[in-house]
C-alpha cells in the first residue's frame, strides 16, 4: 500500500498555530535575546500574535459562515461557528489581559517577582530586586495557556480535549506563584491549584477511559453514535460521562468543585487572576457546551438533574459566601463561582438559544472580569500613611473607602463592571443573564430561571456595598486614607477603557451580536 499524505486545513489552524508558535518563539527569546531588550521583544511578540490571531479568525469566520463549519486533523478539532466565535473572544480578551500583565507602575515595577526561583524573603530575592531583574517568561507562558484555551472549545475528540486542558493549565500553575508581593500566599495558591488540578485531570482521564471502553472511540461524534444505540442504563457510559463533566466543572469553579477558586484568585498576581478568571471559564464552558449538546441529549434524564443540582448549589453558595467576604479578590472569586451557576442555567437548557445566550454571557463576563481585575491592580496600599512607599494591591474592602472622591474615573469604571456582574439594565451583564434565563424558560426549566433571578437579586447586595464604600462613605480615620491609585505606563488604562466601551455597547445595542450568535448556534459533530 502506498502512503497517503493527510490533508490538513491549515487556514483553520492558523490562529491557534500563531499563538502557540509565538509562545515557543518566546521561550527561545528568553535564551538568546539580551536582557536589556527582552521585555520589549516579548511584549511585542505576544501582542502581535494575539492581534494576528484575531485577524486570522475573522478570515476563518468567513469560511465557516459560508460552509457551516468543518472537522480538521481527522476530527481532532471541530471548526464550527461556536468554536470560532469563542476563539475570537479568547484572543481579544487575551490581548487585553496581556496589556494588564505587561503594565508597570511609575517606579518601574510590574506584578511579578524578579526571580520565581528565589526563596521568599531571601538575600537572593533582595539581590534580584536591587538588580532590577524582570520575569519576562510570563509572556510565553501566557501565550501557551491562551493557545491551549483556544484549542479547548474546538476539541473534537477526548484526547485533544485532555491535551488542551494540560496545555492551558500547566502555565497557569506557574503563573499563579509569581506574585511580586505576598510571595508565600502566591506560592500557596500555585500549589493548591496544581494539586487540585491534578485531581481534576485524573477524574477527566478516568472518564475518558470509561467512554473509550464503552464506545471504542475517542471522537465525540462516534461516541454520540454509540450512545444512540444503547437501550437501558449503561453504568460504564454514565460513569464515564459524569467523570468527564466533573473534570470540566472543576475548571469552571462550580460547587462542590470550587475550593481552589478563592485561594488561587487571592494569591495569584492580580493580572493573572483576571486572565485566568475570564479566559479559563470561557474555554471550559465552550467544551462543556459541546459535550452536553453532542453527547447528553439521549441521556437527558440521567445527566441533567445532576447538572441542575450543581447549578443551584453554585448560584447559592457563590452568592451567599460572597456576601460575607472582606477581601475584594475573594469577593470577585465567589462572584465568579455564582456566575458559573448562571452559565450552567443556559448550558442545561438544551436549546439553540442556550448556546447563543451562553456565548454572549461569556463575552460580557469576560470583558467585565478583565476590566475589574485591571482596576484592582492600580489601587495600592501606602505604608505609614499618605506619601509613604506604595506596597501591594489594596484588597481589603475598607481600603476602598472614598476611592470615588480620590479617583472618580477609575471608581466609575469599577462601578460599571460591578453593575454588569449584578445584571443591572444597560450593561452587558443584564443582557447575558436575560438570554440564559430566557433559554431556560424555553427549555421548560422555568424554575431554574427563577432560582437564578433570586440569586442575582441577592448578589446585588455585595456589589452595591462596594459602590457605597467608594462613593458614599467618608474615608477619614479609615483604611481608605492608606490607599492610592498608582500611575502606570497606560496599558492597563487602555484595557479598562476597552472593557468599559464593550460592556456599555453590549448592554445598550446588543442586537447585532445577539443576531450573529443566534445564526451561529449550530454545532458540527
Amino acid at each position: 500500500m502506498s502512503f497517503v499524505s493527510p490533508e490538513i486545513a491549515w487556514s483553520y489552524l492558523a490562529p491557534v498555530a500563531l499563538v502557540l508558535g509565538a509562545g515557543v518563539v518566546g521561550v527561545l527569546v528568553e535564551a538568546f535575546v539580551p536582557a536589556r531588550v527582552r521585555r520589549v521583544v516579548q511584549l511585542s511578540l505576544a501582542l502581535a500574535a494575539t492581534a494576528g490571531a484575531v485577524v486570522l479568525l475573522a478570515l476563518v469566520w468567513t469560511e465557516v459562515d459560508a460552509s457551516g463549519g468543518t472537522v480538521v486533523l481527522g476530527g481532532a478539532m471541530v471548526m464550527d461557528a461556536p468554536s470560532v466565535l469563542l476563539q475570537g473572544v479568547l484572543a481579544v480578551l487575551g490581548f487585553l489581559a496581556l496589556l494588564v500583565i505587561a503594565d508597570r507602575s511609575e517606579t518601574g515595577e510590574d506584578a511579578f517577582t524578579p526571580s520565581g526561583a528565589a526563596v521568599p524573603g531571601s538575600e537572593y530575592e533582595a539581590m534580584a530586586t536591587r538588580r532590577g531583574l524582570v520575569q519576562t517568561e510570563v509572556f510565553p507562558l501566557t501565550l501557551l495557556a491562551l493557545g491551549g484555551m483556544m484549542i479547548f472549545p474546538a476539541a473534537g475528540d477526548l484526547l485533544t480535549l485532555f491535551v488542551a486542558l494540560e496545555v492551558l493549565s500547566l502555565p497557569l500553575y506557574l503563573l499563579s506563584g509569581l506574585a511580586r508581593r505576598r510571595r508565600l500566599l502566591s506560592q500557596e495558591a500555585s500549589l493548591k491549584y496544581f494539586l487540585l488540578g491534578a485531581f481534576a485531570s485524573a477524574f477527566l482521564l478516568f472518564g475518558i477511559a470509561l467512554l473509550y471502553g464503552f464506545s471504542g472511540s475517542l471522537r465525540l461524534s462516534e461516541i454520540a453514535e454509540a450512545i444512540g444505540t444503547v437501550s437501558g442504563l449503561d453504568p460504564m457510559l454514565l460513569a464515564g460521562l459524569m467523570l468527564v463533566i466533573v473534570g470540566l466543572l472543576f475548571k469552571v469553579g462550580a460547587v462542590p468543585f470550587h475550593a481552589w477558586t478563592p485561594d488561587v484568585y487571592q494569591g495569584a498576581p492580580t493580572p493573572i487572576t483576571g486572565f485566568m478568571a475570564a479566559c479559563t471559564k470561557i474555554a471550559s464552558f465552550g467544551v462543556l457546551v459541546r459535550l452536553v449538546y453532542v453527547l447528553v441529549p439521549p441521556l437527558q434524564w440521567d445527566i441533567l438533574p445532576a447538572l441542575w443540582g450543581v447549578a443551584v448549589l453554585t448560584m447559592a453558595v457563590g452568592t451567599v459566601v460572597a456576601i460575607v467576604q472582606t477581601d475584594v479578590k475573594r469577593m470577585l472569586a465567589y462572584s465568579s463561582i455564582a456566575h458559573a451557576g448562571f452559565l450552567l442555567v443556559g448550558v442545561t437548557s438544551m436549546t439553540s438559544t442556550g448556546i447563543s445566550g451562553t456565548i454572549f454571557y461569556l463575552l460580557a463576563y469576560g470583558l467585565a472580569t478583565v476590566g475589574a481585575f485591571a482596576v484592582v491592580t492600580l489601587v495600592r496600599e501606602v505604608n505609614e500613611g499618605p506619601g509613604g512607599p506604595v506596597m501591594a494591591e489594596a484588597t481589603s474592602l475598607t481600603q476602598w473607602t472614598g476611592l470615588g472622591r480620590r479617583s472618580p474615573a477609575l471608581a466609575l469604571a469599577f462601578t460599571l463592571f460591578l453593575l454588569s456582574f449584578a445584571g443591572i439594565p444597560l450593561t452587558a451583564g443584564f443582557i447575558g443573564k436575560f438570554e440564559v434565563f430566557t433559554a431556560a424558560v424555553d427549555g421548560g426549566h422555568a424554575w431554574l430561571a427563577v432560582v437564578g433571578v433570586v440569586a442575582s437579586a441577592a448578589a446585588v447586595f455585595f456589589y452595591v456595598r462596594l459602590v457605597v464604600l467608594m462613593f458614599f462613605t467618608e474615608s477619614a480615620g479609615t483604611a481608605g486614607e492608606r490607599t492610592t491609585v498608582v500611575r502606570s505606563e497606560g496599558m492597563t488604562a487602555v484595557a479598562i477603557g476597552v472593557a468599559v466601551i464593550g460592556t456599555l455597547l453590549l448592554g445598550i445595542v446588543p442586537s447585532p451580536v445577539l443576531q450573529l450568535l443566534s445564526d451561529a448556534a449550530i454545532l458540527v459533530r
